[in-house]
């Protein structure tokens, strides 16, 4: 069983990685990164229960991920909102805001 969930955990942060780096539009880019979040949440919860069930170190690490993935998306789509107000595009290679 463990071997299952590390492929799973393995497969979905390699879908994220390889999504997060060939995106072109920038909500995509978020949800590759939730799901290289949710991968890492995968593991952080399998291993604990194989070498110690009576610990939970590593849902606590899930919880923080958790908390800190919805800032993320909070705060990462409030800024694409307001890109896509002004440019009218959410194309990563358009963005020129940042620039001086």
């Amino acid at each position: 069983m463990l071997e299952h969930v590390l492929i799973l955990g393995a497969y979905s942060f390699r879908v994220g990685s390889y999504g997060l780096i060939t995106s072109r539009n920038m909500v995509r880019a978020l949800m590759c990164l939730e799901l290289i979040l949710n991968a890492v949440n995968i593991n952080l919860v399998t291993f604990p229960n194989y070498s110690d069930p009576q610990r939970i170190k590593g849902d606590i690490f899930s919880v923080f991920i958790i908390a800190v993935a919805a800032a993320e998306a909070a705060i990462g789509l409030g800024i694409v909102l307001a890109i896509h107000r002004n440019r009218r595009s959410t194309r990563i290679d358009q963005f020129n805001l940042l620039k001086w």
